[in-house]
């Protein structure tokens, strides 16, 4: 903001902006005229009225006996150090990499000093634009077996694991790499972890973005780009906390403990070199696990089991019990299939119960193949039933394949199955609840006008989503995304990605459910080609509802079209420009052309709202809805561009479907390319602003 003045270090070849550390993050200048100098043997930030703002606050007796000066080291590390010492020296008055804020660089500590009990952690910027301090932290916590926790406030948000020797146990990719080494100390007087870079030419840093995600980013100069190393929370594995006991045991002594204790159900090591020394024991629940594939990085679990449990599995109801799955190594004799799954069942009476014999005042809504009804079971759990249309000879398919793949995949922004139902002829999933329905109860609260009283849903609504809260809404739905179709076991393109099936939980976090059409990809796959085009009009990429093909570039489509009805409150289908035939897509196209992007806004918004970070929504919803796959991002590079203002962002260029439809159509279809397609009806015109 203008009127908020900084000093602040950045990257000095780096075309766009990055900053790394401020020193007066919490107490901005009013004015450029204010001046950073060293006065009284301290680096000090004083106002245009003489007045400190900031201080390196060096001690008296610390500094008196030397005559320092300022330096900016090219490490990006500022230091007040002797005048006449050796500039090399390892030995500063202070030094900025000891304060930093939301960026950890190479070289950097964070942890602690264990003899002055000083802390180095990050904490996030408040906003992108707004450098004081938010709700983030990212700190070294050294009891016990140390490990790293992000937190919001107190909550924690995601946990490192604990550090296993070579890596911390939940980060597998802290791999050795040509060009990057880790390293964690722990000793009588510190314990701290940090990164060094090999090559000098290579800029890399690890920061908290104020939405609460950890991404360490390496600059890539053919691009001119942040190229995104690794992220962090990436699924509900990262979110559970510690729940386990941890002794220093050698191996032995460690299979011998949790064989006499009847509460332990499983044993591993807590540093795996030399053959493995200590012992972290799990009591009770196999859960605060990960599973890596063989060269992933993960570390052998041995779990204990009764010998009634080494023999062959009963298997029953059909596709549905024939797998078990725990998140780890399974150590033990016996057959079983590594793509199993384990999915509790309930039994029909236990589902009638919980939703009062599926009262009509507990339909949540109905989709293609079902209705969806809200319970809760005896032990109070509330809880989301989507059951099957018997008259619905599309809709067993789309069961069991939202079975397979939703059972298998965890992730934050994904909704989770709590289990199912299946007897005689009924079919259903049961989900968790989430308090706050779906995006487009919400975020389209004038199209369900007719049914307020029903669905309580007020007109006012929409303004409870405020800016932030559809930034945090677009930048969730991306990680889930980005989590089907690049961090998951399986490449998972979605197919039918819309408002509707956006869930939002108490916090407003948003949710990617309904998986009853997506497909997994194997291997290299990049896209597949289908006669039988399933979808959402408005929602579907052209060359999908035209030809067939889908491809992740086909979800990345959808979500440009997600993108700019959260912006601006209105629906795809059904949004028609007063003066032209335009639909949203190619209104927003237009209006950006023409330089009025921020027209496009919801009024419901109100002021509150940054400027920029609209624009930059905009501008990544049509960089996905362009008309060509291959001209559309990724979705890692649209994480990257969403959570970043330095990236370089490409210029959109036409849309697909830009035109509006015949509003007498359904929502839904299914279709064969042999017969005639609606979308086929659609023009995709080269639109050029006037």
């Amino acid at each position: 903001m203008e009127s908020e003045w900084y000093v602040g270090i950045w990257y000095k070849n780096i075309p766009d902006r990055t900053y790394v550390w401020v020193a007066n993050r919490d107490n901005p200048v009013s004015n450029s005229s204010g001046v950073f100098k060293v006065e009284d043997r301290n680096l000090v930030l004083l106002d245009e009225g003489n007045n400190l703002v900031w201080s390196s606050n060096i001690t008296k007796g610390d500094a008196d006996k030397y005559n320092p000066v300022a330096q900016l080291l090219d490490s990006g590390n500022l230091v007040l150090r002797e005048a006449n010492s050796d500039v090399e020296t390892d030995y500063y008055l202070w030094r900025s990499f000891d304060y930093p804020t939301d960026t950890l660089l190479p070289d950097m500590k964070l942890g602690w000093d264990l003899n002055t009990g000083f802390n180095r952690f990050l904490t996030s910027w408040k906003t992108r634009n707004d450098p004081s301090s938010g709700d983030f932290t990212f700190k070294l916590d050294y009891k016990g077996f140390p490990e790293i926790f992000l937190r919001n406030k107190q909550d924690i948000e995601y946990r490192s694991g604990p550090w296993n020797g070579l890596r911390f146990s939940g980060v597998p990719e802290m791999k050795p790499l040509d060009y990057m080494n880790f390293s964690f100390v722990t000793n009588q007087d510190e314990v701290y972890y940090s990164f060094y870079i090999t090559n000098n030419n290579l800029f890399s840093r690890l920061i908290v973005t104020p939405t609460g995600t950890l991404e360490r980013l390496t600059w890539i100069p053919d691009t001119k780009q942040w190229n995104p190393f690794w992220y962090a929370p990436k699924d509900q594995c990262d979110e559970i906390q510690r729940v386990r006991s941890v002794w220093s045991m050698n191996f032995k002594d460690c299979q011998a403990f949790c064989a006499r204790n009847c509460s332990c159900t499983a044993f591993s090591n807590w540093d795996i070199r030399n053959g493995g020394i200590g012992c972290v024991i799990w009591i009770g629940d196999l859960i605060d696990l990960r599973q890596y594939t063989s060269d992933g990085g993960g570390q052998d679990l041995f779990i204990r089991l009764a010998a009634s449990d080494l023999g062959p599995l009963e298997r029953s109801q059909d596709f549905l019990l024939n797998e078990v799955v725990i998140s780890g190594k399974k150590e033990y004799s016996g057959e079983t299939n590594p793509d199993e799954i384990e999915l509790p069942l309930f039994d029909f009476n236990t589902i009638v119960t919980a939703t009062d014999n599926f009262a009509d005042e507990n339909k949540l809504g109905q989709g293609g193949f079902g209705s969806v009804y809200m319970g809760r079971l005896l032990e109070g759990e509330e809880i989301a039933v989507k059951r099957l249309s018997k008259n619905s000879g599309q809709g067993t398919e789309e069961f069991k394949n939202e079975v397979r793949l939703i059972a298998r995949l965890q992730h934050r922004n994904l909704v989770r199955l709590v289990g199912c139902c299946v007897e005689t002829d009924e079919k259903m999933l049961v989900y968790e609840y989430m308090e706050n329905r779906s995006l487009d109860s919400v975020l389209f609260s004038e199209f369900l006008s007719h049914n307020l009283e029903k669905f309580n849903v007020d007109k006012a609504k929409s303004s409870l989503l405020n800016w932030q809260k559809r930034f945090n809404i677009i930048c969730g739905i991306a990680r889930g995304l980005l989590y089907l179709h690049q961090d998951s076991r399986f490449r998972i393109v979605h197919r039918d990605l819309k408002a509707s099936n956006i869930l939002l939980d108490g916090k407003m976090n948003p949710k990617i459910s309904d998986f009853g059409m997506a497909r997994i990809f194997s291997g290299d796959q990049i896209e597949a080609n289908t006669k039988r085009v399933v979808g959402t009009y408005g929602y579907m990429s052209p060359e999908y509802a035209m030809d067939g093909n889908f491809s992740t570039k086909s979800d990345v489509f959808s979500f440009g079209v997600l993108v700019l009805e959260i912006v601006s409150g209105k629906k795809n289908r059904g949004f028609y420009h007063s003066n032209s035939e335009l639909n949203l897509l190619g209104h927003a196209w237009r209006s950006w052309k023409e330089g009025k992007g921020l027209e496009l806004i919801d009024p419901a918004v109100g002021d509150t709202y940054d400027e920029q970070e609209v624009l930059r929504c905009i501008q990544v919803g049509l960089l996905c809805v362009q008309e060509r796959a291959e001209n559309r991002p990724t979705m890692s590079t649209v994480v990257l561009m969403l959570n970043s203002e330095t990236a370089t962002m490409a210029q959109p260029k036409t849309p697909g479907f830009c035109l509006g439809r015949n509003t007498h159509e359904t929502d839904s279809s299914t279709s064969k390319q042999d017969e005639s397609c609606t979308v086929n009806q659609v023009t995709v015109t080269m639109l050029d602003a006037r």
